[in-house]
């Protein structure tokens, strides 16, 4: 059976983008990796953050656009993205959260301890103390790489029919159930970060896109080949997955599962340094070949913003 590694990214829709950076990179202390605009809406940034070299299970992605709707949290959607810290850093993450203002919360699901909290637009975050995953060695503020976010640790994800995303999960993507404990189902695949998922099974209210909302969830393919095979296999259990799209990082397809979440596929290769040095790594807005004719005029719509340290880390 062909099985997924894992998580490949998360992408979110929020208002500000410069509140959005000085978030995910001066709080959070991940890297900028890729500063571009969204291929469907050229006006609108696209911003991805993750570890020093954005690896596959590490980024996050952002569609900032201030004039969007406030979304809601809910059905069909993901409900709380899970970032994996190195063992005994739990402690410096809320303090520092702490620090900036974040309010913070402790849980417990499935044994391990959780510090939960929202970003600034009311997006569900949460970090865990794992084991697996390498070491971020991306230093950024206040943020060591002894402490550093290594990538994802999973996500949550809130489906209107939780059986029917469980039986994708399990027999379409191919991870393996490994437990249900008050309220949840959690499944695992064979990756070391971005590799563990719950589905939640109690109800909530139905999810309503806009700011403060995951759009979709991706999978990773190791390449095209293994893409077009999930795609295959996808029209035959009758997902309606669409054509595959050049994302100029990745390629993808896209289709929603029966509980309502919109679910992606992206191959590993090529990666952010196809554009540009790993040094130089969202710096500059980069721009598709299609799109390049147009890049005074877009340079001049979008908002001018920056990776820059935090008051609270001079």
């Amino acid at each position: 059976m062909q099985r997924t590694a894992g998580i490949h990214h998360i992408t979110a829709m929020v208002n500000d983008p410069q509140r959005n950076i000085d978030f995910y990179a001066g709080v959070l202390g991940l890297r900028l990796v890729k500063k571009t605009i969204n291929f469907d809406r050229p006006e609108v940034y696209h911003l991805y953050f993750g570890n020093e070299t954005g690896e596959p299970g590490t980024v996050i992605t952002f569609f900032p656009w201030p004039k969007q709707l406030k979304g809601r949290i809910g059905m069909g959607q993901v409900g709380v993205t899970s970032y994996s810290i190195p063992p005994g850093s739990l402690q410096f993450w809320e303090e520092r959260l702490r620090k900036f203002g974040v309010e913070v919360k402790s849980s417990i699901r499935f044994g391990e301890s959780y510090v939960t909290f929202n970003d600034p637009d009311g997006l569900e975050l949460e970090l865990v103390e794992r084991r697996e995953g390498q070491i971020n060695n991306w230093s950024s503020g206040g943020v060591k790489p002894k402490d550093a976010i290594k990538g994802f640790a999973g996500a949550t994800l809130i489906s209107a029919q939780p059986n029917k995303t469980a039986d994708v999960l399990e027999n379409v993507l191919g991870l393996t159930c490994i437990g249900d404990e008050e309220g949840f189902l959690r499944f695992k695949s064979d990756a070391s970060i971005g590799n563990v998922i719950d589905i939640k099974l109690t109800p909530s209210v139905r999810g309503l896109m806009g700011a403060g909302t995951v759009h979709h969830i991706a999978w990773r393919a190791k390449d095209e080949e293994e893409l077009f095979r999930w795609r295959n296999l996808l029209q035959e259990k009758g997902y309606h997955p669409t054509e595959v799209r050049d994302r100029n990082y990745f390629k993808a397809v896209y289709f929603h599962e029966e509980g309502g979440i919109l679910f992606e596929i992206a191959t590993d290769p090529p990666g952010f340094s196809v554009d540009e040095p790993t040094n130089e790594l969202g710096k500059k807005l980069m721009l598709p070949t299609w799109l390049e004719s147009k890049r005074k005029e877009l340079e001049e719509s979008l908002p001018s913003v920056e990776v820059r340290v935090l008051e609270g880390d001079k």
